[in-house]
């Protein structure tokens, strides 16, 4: 087992965050959050400090994986102490572009984990600064504690300003709910596809179609947070379907071949019914081939009428539609599942391949359920692979497809469409 230390990947302690900011304070803007986890002691007396010390590495990889994809690479990403984490940036960022943010990655901390078997949600609370005249990086760091020690007694606060004048809590998800739908009508909602890889020839396979909003004063707004606003709003069913008809159509400009597009399905698609005639009729509308079609789907999304969903999932499988069972192995999945669905493929979510390179429990769990995948003749697509060590073994393990950042993050239409030209005379 390695040193809980290393585990921390890419965030640096107190005394090297402090001399960060002191540096950036010194050059110029600088916004910072404070992000405090205060049932983490709870965790450490219930289960033990070694679950609490998982729960820690799991927070790291979650902040630091928001930080870089939302934010960018010239950020600040450190722990302080206890379950405390600090986020920071250069630059003259928004205001309220800054408190979005923080509610964003909230919600990514909130998401569930599983800890002994129990599903566990730690809800952070995040304090905000922007840097002032004179400030460094002891004082940034104060003001940040004192507003976070606010936080402590304001039951219902997940997010304040040291100070709170400079925007009103949570305007900017509201501007964002009113944004959403002018924004889909207008076709700002931009398509982007997370090229997909066989691990033995290292051929593009595929891809996976995602969603970004390039919002005129929030900037860059990614699937995951996308959704959170369609939620607020009730519109993620809507916002669906327009990923859906635009991803679909972009992929009917593939290259004749065997590449696949991968599309999620949520659980509001299924509960507005019919899902496999909204399905074929975006498919006859696109002229995209159902036998290259493959519909992501979650445990979650099925909860509201799991027998409903099976029997319109078995539909599309007789149209040649391939069904895959997404975020496998993060505390959801079950048994029934792989027996009632008309499954072609399981996708081992990220934080299950993450440290196989040098955790050799997440090893033995990942060869499990590759095994398990091979005796019920199902596919395995790994995500999130980022090293040519964590490649090499799932290549050992019997893996057959992968995603990530070592050969490829989410692309353009075009820059999709010429990496499949350049592959064609292989494909065809």
């Amino acid at each position: 087992m390695p040193e809980f230390s290393d585990l921390l990947t890419g965030l640096v302690g107190a005394g090297p965050a402090r001399d960060w900011l002191d540096t950036a304070a010194g050059t110029g803007a600088v916004k910072a959050m404070l992000i405090s986890l205060p049932r983490l002691q709870s965790v450490n007396l219930a289960y033990g400090k070694t679950a609490g010390d998982q729960v820690l590495v799991e927070m790291a990889h979650r902040i630091r994986e928001f930080a870089e994809s939302e934010i960018g690479p010239d950020t600040l990403i450190a722990r302080l102490a206890g379950g405390q984490f600090l986020i920071a940036a250069r630059g003259t960022i928004d205001g309220d572009r800054w408190h979005y943010l923080a509610e964003a990655l909230g919600r990514v901390i909130g998401n569930v984990q599983t800890v002994e078997d129990e599903a566990l949600h730690l809800v952070p609370r995040i304090a905000l600064a922007d840097a002032q005249a004179g400030d460094n990086g002891e004082t940034i760091i104060d003001r940040l504690a004192q507003a976070a020690a606010q936080l402590e007694r304001l039951p219902g606060r997940r997010v304040m300003w040291a100070d709170e004048g400079e925007t009103v809590p949570g305007g900017s998800i509201a501007l964002l709910e009113a944004d959403l739908l002018g924004a889909m009508h207008r076709d700002e909602i931009a398509i982007l596809f997370q090229p997909q890889f066989d691990i033995r020839t290292g051929a593009l396979s595929g891809a996976e179609a995602l969603a970004r909003w390039q919002h005129p004063r929030f900037g860059r707004i990614a699937a995951e947070t996308l959704f959170v606003v369609a939620d607020r709003g009730d519109h993620v069913a809507q916002l669906s379907h327009h990923i859906a008809r635009r991803a679909l159509a972009l992929a009917a400009r593939w290259p004749a071949g065997p590449l696949r597009m991968s599309l999620n399905i949520t659980a509001e698609d299924f509960a507005q019914g019919d899902v496999a005639g909204r399905v074929r009729t975006l498919l006859a509308q696109s002229g995209f081939a159902a036998n290259r079609l493959t519909l992501e789907i979650t445990e979650q999304s099925l909860i509201g009428d799991f027998d409903a969903s099976a029997l319109a999932l078995r539909a599309l499988a007789d149209d040649g539609v391939q069904i895959a069972l997404d975020d496998f192995g993060t505390g959801y999945s079950n048994f029934r599942a792989l027996k009632v669905l008309p499954l072609d493929t399981l996708k081992l979510d990220r934080s299950l391949v993450r440290d196989i390179a040098h955790d050799p429990r997440d090893r033995a769990i990942v060869a499990a359920m590759i095994a398990m995948a091979r005796t019920l003749d199902l596919k395995v697509i790994a995500e999130g692979i980022e090293t040519e060590a964590q490649l090499a073994i799932l290549g050992e393990l019997g893996c057959d497809l992968f995603q990530g950042f070592l050969r490829a993050g989410p692309v353009s239409p075009q820059e999709f469409a010429d990496l499949a030209a350049e592959q064609s005379p292989l494909l065809l």
